[in-house]
């Protein structure tokens, strides 16, 4: 028995160090760039781009994720959003996430128990919208914007979430066409210990609206399915 342990401990130990080597060999720093003018001018060519104003006339977008497990009404102009997955819906307000409320067919639910669900729907919302929406996001408040030069000669525009959402300290580096639209970004974040991950923004829909929303994204082996999106007034 305590070979077969010390053969296992063995194994975990290789594993963990494959996996050590692994991020070691494709994390990136995180780049360095240049504020300012430039900067945001730059993020406002890729707003003007994406038609940034159709978007903003935009009330209401409707998007699934995780699979279609969770599946989101949200209503930008009143602030709240309807959330569902598993029993559970909550009519999540945005603004006062204290006044947001719970229905779950698992019956009633104690104060306790329906913090909890809330503080759960805001931190799926936080991350789901962003796969929506990120780049409507670049003047947020508590971002910061620099422009980082790439190898192939082209600018990128770092994006950096100082505060705010869920994991306040993340920060993006979108790669954009000529034209300011963007194609994908790489990510450093929190949740991922490898720096530098790319996703791809490169599958839109025009909405009915008119905004751009996009279906999926490619990240890594994995697609992002972002169900049946639309976006309406």
């Amino acid at each position: 028995m305590k070979r077969v342990l010390k053969i296992i401990g063995g194994v975990v130990g290789m594993l963990l160090l494959v996996g050590l080597i692994v991020v070691w060999i494709l994390h990136e720093p995180l780049p360095k760039g240049a504020s300012g003018e430039e900067a945001d001018a730059l993020a406002h060519k890729m707003l003007k781009a994406l038609n940034h104003d159709v978007y903003k006339s935009t009330r209401y977008l409707e998007w699934s994720f995780q699979g279609g497990r969770n599946h989101y009404k949200w209503d930008k102009e009143m602030g709240v959003c309807t959330v569902q997955w598993e029993n559970y819906t909550v009519e999540l307000n945005l603004v006062h996430p204290e006044q947001s409320s719970v229905t779950t067919s698992k019956g009633s639910l104690s104060p306790t128990e329906s913090k909890k669900i809330i503080d759960k729907a805001l931190a799926y919302f936080n991350n789901d919208s962003f796969w929506l929406v990120a780049p409507y996001k670049v003047f947020d408040p508590g971002t910061s914007r620099s422009i980082v030069h790439l190898e192939d000669g082209r600018q990128g525009l770092l994006v950096s979430y100082n505060s705010g959402g869920t994991t306040p300290g993340d920060s993006y580096l979108w790669l954009l066409n000529e034209d300011g639209f963007p194609n994908a970004y790489k990510m450093w974040v929190k949740i991922i210990p490898i720096g530098g991950v790319q996703a791809s923004w490169d599958d839109w829909l025009v909405t009915q609206s008119g905004a751009f929303l996009p279906k999926s994204h490619q990240l890594g082996p994995m697609i992002l399915d972002m169900g049946n999106v639309r976006g309406y007034r």
